[in-house]
């Protein structure tokens, strides 16, 4: 008979306990704010007690990723103060002693590890799952594989590399112009001496007589 009066007790008690614990501004609590329609349009699902208990199963998750204890149940996660837009407040309590609450610090820092698996869990974001005191977490910033310093220099050489390709390709269009401008000077040279020739005059002074038309240098 005692030991029924004290499972009635603790019954009774628990509710009332959980109660003082979760309060609205609790100072180890926090809000969450849900905003299902902008996140999901007409795809939105109903919040309802099955939500909530994935809410405090994922928390629960949380605290055993952070803490790396395998001690936290959703027991450990008390919700309060729930409205019908989707938001509530919630404390942790320690798996130890369920009268003492994790400190505000601690539970961020389990929600932050964990946010992104939370918001999938959901099919939300940060921006429509919100820990309200709890910033949205920043994409670590990205470490090139190849320092900047390297990939300067390597623009710079590449740039003088050009640059020398570029000289020595004009410089031999020169050369092969010029050598052509003298074949075309040295064949035109030519020509007018087969032509002088031809025509009877010798281009180096000499008088060719063998093309005159004076009797005197073509009698026999």
């Amino acid at each position: 008979m005692l030991v029924w009066i004290l499972f009635l007790l603790c019954q009774v008690g628990a509710p009332a306990l959980a109660q003082d614990l979760c309060q609205r501004d609790a100072p180890n609590g926090y809000k969450v704010r849900i905003s299902l329609k902008t996140a999901l349009g007409e795809d939105a699902y109903e919040w309802n007690q099955s939500e909530m208990f994935f809410f405090q199963a994922t928390m629960a998750f949380a605290m055993r990723r952070h803490f790396q204890m395998e001690t936290y149940n959703v027991d450990n996660i008390i919700l309060c103060v729930q409205t019908s837009r989707v938001s509530f407040w919630f404390v942790v309590t320690s798996p130890d002693n369920t009268t003492m609450l994790i400190p505000k610090a601690d539970v961020e820092k389990a929600v932050r590890m964990s946010r992104h698996r939370i918001n999938n869990a959901f099919l939300l974001s940060d921006r429509t799952l919100e820990f309200l005191g709890i910033y949205p977490t920043l994409a670590a910033p990205v470490n090139p594989d190849t320092p900047p310093w390297l990939i300067v220099f390597g623009v710079v050489i590449g740039a003088v590399c050009v640059g020398i390709i570029a000289l020595l390709i004009s410089s031999l269009l020169q050369k092969r112009r010029k050598e052509k401008g003298m074949t075309e000077d040295g064949q035109d040279e030519e020509d007018m001496q087969v032509k002088g020739v031809e025509n009877g005059i010798n281009l180096d002074g000499t008088y060719n007589r063998g093309f005159t038309d004076d009797d005197r240098f073509t009698k026999l």
